[in-house]
């Protein structure tokens, strides 16, 4: 099961998803000359090239964090690809053996590649966003993963609505299915147990997803990233003109606070990336540049 091609076609596009996101947000950044933080200059993104960390120093590949940080309409956005490889440390080869992953138990080999994006806004009216889509491999097995869920500190009713049935489109597009079953596991995936409350207002997460059609299943993965832009971006032209004040500010710090711990304690993609041994700058990339406790 080498997969050579379909392993080079897969991180190549999720490179180019990368390219197509980042030209978009830094063109949000050029368009939003009035309203709340246009006194600012545009935004735009810093590349910083990153390597997974090995203990003999060996080559294990790597990616690119960009990040852009007090623009206009993104206060901190970051848009990372990476391509890694090797052998996974005893506790991450663990956790995937539990997962049922096919042969981990004994082969720890792998490679991995995606795209992760988090944005958080300088408007509290206008929702953060995670998205991220991936394609994992060992000598016994391959499948892809990720999704999109919307995390607005003051919600509204519409802009949830907008942001489903675009994924649902998306996704019944491949599987009438698929919709509501990765509605409900991102529903369950992006519960803060602590806080007995949702991270968000969802939106789609699947994992594991290898029908034994790597074509359709990259296909479908594919859609799930094309879907992103037409999903958040008309949300963001929508609200980012809203006149807001410090009560609205404060919610969004709080709201950041939740959203900092769901990642540092639960996030299935924080912990596999820090025992990895991938860049920890990278790895928590998504962490909000301000937030506050109650």
């Amino acid at each position: 099961m080498d997969m050579q091609r379909e392993k080079a076609e897969a991180a190549a596009w999720f490179r180019s998803l990368r390219d197509q996101i980042v030209a978009a947000f830094e063109a949000v950044e050029d368009e939003h000359a009035s309203g709340p933080g246009s006194h600012l200059p545009a935004g735009r993104f810093k590349a910083t090239q990153t390597r997974r960390a090995t203990p003999d120093g060996s080559d294990a590949g790597g990616g690119t964090m960009n990040v852009m940080r007090d623009g206009r309409v993104f206060e901190k956005v970051g848009v990372n690809v990476s391509a890694v490889f090797g052998s996974l440390g005893e506790r991450a080869q663990a956790a995937m053996a539990a997962r049922g992953v096919p042969g981990m138990a004994t082969d720890p080999r792998f490679w991995a590649s995606g795209i992760s994006l988090v944005a958080h806004m300088r408007n509290p009216h206008v929702p953060a966003v995670h998205m991220n889509t991936r394609m994992f491999w060992t000598p016994h097995a391959w499948w892809f993963g990720g999704g999109a869920d919307l995390n607005p500190a003051i919600e509204y009713s519409d802009d949830t609505m907008y942001f489903h049935t675009t994924l649902e489109a998306a996704c019944d597009a491949h599987d009438p299915g698929y919709y509501n079953r990765f509605k409900s596991w991102a529903d369950e995936y992006f519960f803060v147990p602590h806080r007995g409350r949702a991270r968000g207002v969802g939106g789609i997460f699947y994992d594991d997803l290898n029908t034994g059609d790597f074509a359709a299943d990259f296909a479908f993965t594919e859609s799930v990233g094309r879907a992103f832009l037409p999903a958040f971006l008309p949300l963001v032209q929508r609200r980012r003109s809203t006149v807001w004040d410090e009560a609205d500010r404060d919610r969004q710090l709080v709201h950041r606070g939740l959203y900092a711990e769901y990642n540092l304690v639960y996030d299935r993609g924080t912990k596999f990336g820090l025992e990895s041994g991938h860049d920890v700058n990278a790895v928590l990339m998504s962490l909000p540049p301000l937030a506050k406790w109650i």
